[in-house]
């Protein structure tokens, strides 16, 4: 299954600077390796979001429960808001092998 992953991360008042560095750093090899795995397939920063931190991503998972505990493991989970919207096929969807 397919999800369209909206986050939007808030770091909490008084956190230090290292501990946001720290954890950006582990994110970012968190989502290396969740695109390894395959389930992390494309991730895109809106440009309508100046100077907010948030991402769209499209993520491969069994189903919900899978998606949902790959998300929580992420480093930066307990600061992000994350919406979730499951995808299924159009059928005029062109298909990544047609692009």
């Amino acid at each position: 299954m397919e999800f369209l992953v909206e986050f939007e991360v808030e770091v909490p008042d008084g956190t230090s600077e290292t501990e946001v560095e720290q954890r950006n750093r582990a994110e970012a090899i968190a989502a290396s390796g969740l695109a390894a795995e395959g389930h992390l397939i494309r991730l895109w920063r809106p440009t309508a979001v100046a100077g907010a931190p948030a991402a769209v991503g499209l993520y491969a998972a069994e189903g919900r429960a899978e998606l949902d505990s790959l998300l929580r493991a992420l480093p930066l989970a307990d600061w992000m808001q994350v919406t979730v919207v499951p995808l299924a096929p159009h059928p005029n969807d062109p298909g990544p092998e047609d692009r």
